[in-house]
């Protein structure tokens, strides 16, 4: 059961990441210049109050360090690229089944 919710949602987040790209593409060539959609920009589209709650968490948890060396740098990158890259991570912990 585990391992179908992660494939499943390995799989939603590579087509996410998919969307994405075509939307940035679509963005960028309709502009004439390179746009990026970044993943805070997501996040704050889809939920304001949530990323600010999220970093007060990590900030108390881990320090204020580890939210500018870890994971803001990883918020700066293009959505596209971040939910591609997790949904590969997901997909590959879902494994598959041994005869």
């Amino acid at each position: 059961m585990i391992r179908f919710l992660l494939r499943f949602v390995g799989l939603l987040l590579l087509a996410l990441g998919f969307i994405f790209l075509v939307y940035d593409g679509i963005r960028s060539i309709s502009d004439g210049g390179i746009l990026l959609t970044r993943t805070t920009e997501v996040w704050n589209a889809v939920h304001d109050g949530s990323l600010v709650a999220f970093q007060a968490l990590v900030e108390r948890y881990t320090g204020a360090e580890f939210w500018k060396v870890g994971v803001a740098p990883v918020l700066n990158q293009p959505a596209s690229a971040v939910a591609c890259v997790l949904g590969v991570i997901l997909t590959v912990l879902a494994g598959r089944r041994s005869r």
